[in-house]
């Protein structure tokens, strides 16, 4: 166990020892990384430039980290070079050339973390003049010479370009700043030779100047073709020509020796020494033969033109009328327009019409007569003189198609009142057509169609519906009477008119559960489109289409929700909406609701008679019993005397109430809650004392709850309604 401890220890002590922390890696960042060039980023020829690479980098220990630069040219790497210390790396560029021009870039990389710098363009220019050396300065016709073109301590790849007498010959690239070529010169003399070159660069290239200028001087040799042509002074056509080419001071050399004997482009014969050619003049053939020599590279020609003298032009083939239809009788016409009398009758010229099979019948020399096809059919005239066979140009006859009876209708649609186009067109015809547009025979316009894309198109507007069957068209595309088309039948579409918007059932008569009709109606052209609004909505409640004049929106049951104000709208082809006027709509109350109501309201005037007759009737019955309770027990003779006073002629009495508290007797039991009363009657007389009659003046009521009218008792209650009012008669 102690063993375990202390070899713990060690390690830990280890671990923690302030050397551990020097031997770490110590941390770092790559700020910035920039390139510059010294001393320009523009510079001359020769001109010794640095590219300057400097990295600004922070780190957390002293030691010196491992630097690997990298320098880029054109994106590709040029150099590379690992450091490590924090000096700026330099690459040189002594006596810069042009093939140093581009775009350079700087790079650092430090533990796998790498920063690149901008880029930044190098330009060079100046360019070593060229040098030309040739291997000889005289050569002979043929004769090759060998020619270095030098760009003095140029590198790169470069193009050099040879030169003869300020023309390109040659061009050749090469990855050094030197190439030879083998030049041939063509003709004999004086020739001045020089080169240049370019540097390419990417995506640029730089031209040098011109190299200095050398001289050949090349010799003619003595050997050269001949051509002669025998025949008479002045040569026509059918003539025999015959042509001799040859060699003059024939070389004993030991090179092949060639002669081609040409017209245009047509070999007439090839020899070694000697070419013989026999042949018919024709005018119509180029008037140049040559005798062509070639001999090793040496080529030498000999030229001669002469000239042919027609016996008879090329032939016109021409038509009678210039325009013909389909069966017409037409005429062809085949002519020369001159020919050498001196050489040729007029006699023996002949004329042919091809092909052999043509349906016409010659009529004169070169004038042929007959029926034009019903397709197009072509023509050639064939002139004919001492075995000279002259063709014309063919000439296609196309005989036109008379125009069909025109159709006539209407391009959409007609509305009423409303301006609308009327189409005229022919099945068949050939162009151009006249169409012109008619009512009742009397011509209102005419239009030209001469194209097969054109229309004939009239624009009529009308008043009346049947005033369209008006209308007709005639077509019209040869001097033949232009057929006339039929009548013009179509629809005419009646803009909408009266709107009426129709409630059922009757407006006064509109309860909740119905069933509502709501019928728009018009006139006009059908098919129509109605639509249902709300006052207060802005989307249709229905919307439908038919083929009649009016249609119905229908609303089943119908609720108090339902009432409110509405309108139909409607339109057809023609475009126009109508707009009916507003209608307002109240749903009353059903009748089953109306009769519930009125029951209710009979029901509860009736409960309430009831409650008052109820009302009345108890309040009665309380006087009534509480006029037994006084009047039963009183003796007849009182009796007597109210009747008497009810009868008699006193004047009008006062009665005063007062009440007369009286104790309780708690030994008795109240049969009735109630107040003892005293009325006592009295009668004012003229002198304000109260007058005593042969009755008791003064009468005094109690209200006995017992059986001993003479006691009264108190109640409680009776403080409650100590205040009552006091009746006057």
């Amino acid at each position: 166990m102690g063993l375990l401890l202390l070899l713990t220890s060690t390690l830990l002590s280890s671990y923690f020892h302030p050397g551990r922390v020097a031997n770490a890696q110590p941390l770092f960042t790559i700020k910035d990384v920039t390139l510059s060039i010294e001393p320009s980023t523009d510079v001359t020829r020769d001109t010794n430039v640095t590219l300057r690479c400097q990295a600004i980098v922070s780190s957390s220990g002293q030691e010196p980290l491992s630097r690997e630069y990298t320098i880029y040219k054109d994106d590709n790497t040029v150099y590379t070079k690992t450091s490590s210390t924090s000096e700026d790396l330099l690459y040189p560029l002594p006596s810069a050339r042009a093939s140093n021009t581009g775009m350079y870039m700087c790079g650092i990389n430090i533990e796998d973390k790498q920063k690149t710098s901008r880029a930044k363009k190098l330009t060079v220019t100046g360019l070593s003049k060229p040098v030309l050396r040739l291997n000889k300065g005289v050569v002979s016709e043929g004769e090759e010479l060998t020619a270095r073109c030098t760009a003095p301590g140029e590198t790169g790849s470069i193009f050099f370009f040879f030169y003869e007498d300020s023309e390109e010959i040659l061009r050749r690239q090469v990855n050094s700043n030197q190439t030879e070529a083998k030049l041939r010169i063509s003709s004999v003399g004086i020739h001045k030779i020089h080169c240049a070159y370019k540097v390419l660069i990417t995506a640029d290239s730089i031209k040098s100047e011109e190299s200095n200028t050398a001289t050949v001087s090349v010799k003619e040799l003595s050997v050269a073709p001949v051509i002669e042509i025998f025949s008479q002074h002045k040569i026509y056509e059918g003539d025999q020509l015959v042509i001799l080419c040859t060699i003059s001071n024939f070389p004993r050399s030991s090179e092949s020796v060639r002669l081609d004997l040409t017209q245009g482009t047509q070999l007439l014969g090839r020899g070694d020494t000697k070419v013989n050619h026999s042949m018919v003049a024709l005018a119509k053939d180029p008037g140049e033969f040559e005798c062509r020599l070639e001999m090793g590279h040496v080529v030498k020609v000999a030229k001669k033109t002469i000239s042919v003298t027609e016996l008879f032009s090329v032939p016109t083939l021409t038509m009678s009328p210039a325009e013909v239809f389909q069966k017409d009788y037409m005429t062809l016409t085949c002519k020369s327009e001159s020919y050498a009398s001196e050489r040729l009758g007029k006699k023996e010229l002949t004329y042919t019409l091809e092909p052999p099979d043509s349906p016409l019948t010659p009529k004169d020399n070169g004038v042929f007569l007959g029926k034009v096809l019903l397709y197009d059919f072509n023509y050639t005239c064939v002139a004919q003189a001492k075995g000279i066979m002259k063709h014309s140009n063919t000439l296609t006859v196309r005989p036109k198609v008379s125009v069909s009876t025109p159709k006539i209708s209407v391009v959409g649609r007609a509305v009423l009142g409303q301006p609308f186009k009327i189409l005229c067109q022919s099945d068949t015809g050939s162009l151009p057509i006249n169409y012109t547009l008619l009512r009742d025979y009397d011509q209102l316009s005419t239009t030209s169609v001469k194209q097969v894309f054109q229309q004939a198109l009239f624009t009529v507007s009308i008043t009346k519906p049947d005033e369209i069957s008006k209308y007709m068209c005639e077509a019209k595309n040869s001097h033949k009477e232009a057929p006339l088309s039929k009548r013009l039948n179509a629809t005419v579409i009646v803009p909408l008119t009266h709107p009426t918007l129709t409630v059922i059932p009757d407006l006064l008569e509109i309860s909740e559960g119905d069933h509502l009709y709501l019928i728009c109606g018009i006139k006009g052209t059908t098919p129509v489109t109605f639509k249902w609004y709300r006052v207060g909505n802005e989307q249709p409640l229905h919307t439908t289409t038919t083929y009649k004049n009016n249609s119905d929106y229908q609303v089943h049951p119908l609720s108090k929700e339902h009432s409110g104000m509405y309108y139909c709208e409607a339109f057809n082809h023609a475009n126009n909406v109508i707009r009916s006027d507003r209608v307002t709509i109240e749903v009353r109350l059903a009748l089953w609701k109306k009769a519930l109501i009125g029951g209710f309201c009979l029901l509860a005037v009736s409960v309430l008679v009831v409650v008052c007759v109820l009302c009345f009737r108890s309040k009665r019955v309380r006087v009534d019993r509480a006029a037994v309770s006084v009047w039963s027990k009183r003796p007849p003779e009182a009796a007597n005397d109210e009747e008497s006073s009810e009868v008699s002629n006193e004047p009008d009495v006062e009665y005063t109430e007062v009440v007369h508290p009286q104790p309780a007797d708690p030994a008795r039991v109240p049969v009735r809650k109630g107040t003892d009363t005293v009325y006592s009657e009295l009668q004012n007389s003229p002198h304000g004392a109260a007058d005593h009659h042969d009755y008791q003046g003064s009468v005094e009521y109690a209200e006995l709850n017992g059986e001993q009218p003479e006691i009264n008792h108190y109640h409680p209650e009776v403080s409650n309604y100590q205040d009552l009012p006091v009746p006057v008669d």
